[in-house]
C-alpha cells in the first residue's frame, strides 16, 4: 500500500514537472529540486549506460530494470507526458488568442523563480555574483543578438531537442524557455497540440541524446561548483527576461516572441501597435505567476534537496 502511495505522489510530482516544462518559467528541475527527488532524476539518467546493457546481457531485464531504477522514471514520466499533452492545447490556444497576458504570467513564473532559487542559495563573495552578472550579460547579449534559425524543420527541432530536454533538469532554467530563445516555442507547442509525429520523435531522439550526456556533466558540476553554477542561471534567467517582456514592436513576420522585436511599454504599444495593451490583465497575470513561485517556495519550506 505503502509502495502504491509512493508512486501516485511520484505520478503527481511528473505532472508538476510537465506543467512546468510546458511553459516558459519555471523549470522542471526546480520542482524536481523543489519536491526532493532531484539527486534520484540525476542519478537515474545517469545509470542509462553501458554497464546497464552489460546487466542486462548478463543478469536479465529485471536486473537491468532495477539498475537502472526504472520504476522511478517510467512513472514520473507518465506524469511529465500526462501534463505536457494537456496542457499543450492550451498554451496553443492562449499564444493566439491572448499572448500579452501569457507572456506577462511567463515573466512572473520567470521572477519568482530567480527569487527562489536566490532565497535557496544566496550569492556568497564577489565570485558568484560575477558569474550571476556574466549570466545577465550572456542572456542579454543572446537576446539582442539578430535572430536565430527560426524554420522548424526537424534538423532544427533535432538540435532544439538535445538543447531544451538538457535545460529541463537544470533547476532554474526551463527547457521551454529555451525554445522561447530559439525562436521554436510556437513550433513545439504546435507539434504537440496537432501531434506531429515526425517533429515530437525528432525532437525527443535529440533530447535524450542530450541528457545522457548533459547528465553526467551537469552532476559533476553540482557537486563541484553548485554556487556558481545556481548564480549563472539566475543571472540567465534575469538577462533573459528581455525576450519574455509582453509589449514588442515585431520587425519580422511570423508567430511568436523570438523575431526581431524591439520592447515598448504599455502606452508605446498602444500607439504605436494599435493594440490594446491590457495593462491591469498583464499586471494580475505577472502576480499570478509570482506568487505561484513563491506558493512553491513556502510548500518547500525552504528546504534544498541535500544531495543535489
Amino acid at each position: 500500500m505503502n509502495n502504491w502511495r509512493h508512486h501516485i505522489v511520484l505520478f503527481f510530482k511528473g505532472l508538476a514537472m510537465g506543467a512546468a516544462d510546458v511553459v516558459p518559467g519555471v523549470s522542471g528541475g526546480t520542482i524536481a529540486f523543489v519536491s526532493g527527488i532531484y539527486s534520484e532524476l540525476i542519478n537515474t539518467i545517469k545509470s542509462i549506460n553501458m554497464q546497464a546493457f552489460k546487466i542486462l546481457r548478463l543478469q536479465g531485464i529485471l536486473a537491468a530494470w532495477k539498475y537502472i531504477n526504472g520504476t522511478f522514471i517510467v512513472v514520473l514520466l507518465g506524469g511529465i507526458l500526462t501534463s505536457i499533452f494537456s496542457l499543450a492545447r492550451v498554451m496553443h490556444y492562449l499564444l493566439d488568442t491572448h499572448p500579452l497576458p501569457l507572456w506577462a504570467f511567463f515573466t512572473g513564473l520567470i521572477v519568482g523563480s530567480v527569487i527562489y532559487l536566490l532565497r535557496l542559495h544566496p550569492l556568497s563573495g564577489g565570485l558568484e555574483k560575477t558569474y550571476f552578472v556574466l549570466g545577465c550579460v550572456i542572456a542579454y547579449g543572446i537576446s539582442m543578438a539578430p535572430p536565430m534559425v527560426l524554420e522548424g524543420n526537424l534538423i532544427t527541432m533535432f538540435f532544439a531537442g538535445s538543447i531544451a530536454l538538457c535545460a529541463m533538469i537544470l533547476p532554474g532554467i526551463s527547457g521551454s524557455f529555451i525554445l522561447v530563445l530559439l525562436g521554436l516555442y510556437p513550433v513545439f507547442i504546435g507539434a504537440i497540440a496537432n501531434l506531429q509525429l515526425d517533429i515530437l520523435v525528432v525532437f525527443a531522439s535529440g533530447g535524450i541524446i542530450g541528457l545522457m550526456l548533459f547528465s553526467r556533466l551537469l552532476s559533476w558540476l553540482l557537486a563541484h561548483f553548485q554556487g556558481r553554477v545556481i548564480a549563472v542561471m539566475c543571472g540567465f534567467l534575469m538577462g533573459s527576461l528581455n525576450v519574455i517582456w509582453p509589449w514588442k514592436q515585431i520587425f519580422a513576420a511570423g508567430p511568436g516572441i523570438g523575431q526581431s522585436s524591439s520592447n515598448l511599454l504599455p502606452h508605446q504599444f498602444l500607439s504605436v501597435v494599435g493594440q490594446d495593451p491590457q495593462t491591469l490583465i498583464c499586471l494580475t497575470t505577472f502576480f499570478l505567476g509570482l506568487a505561484l513561485v513563491l506558493l512553491l517556495e513556502y510548500a518547500a519550506k525552504i528546504k534544498p534537496d541535500p544531495a543535489s
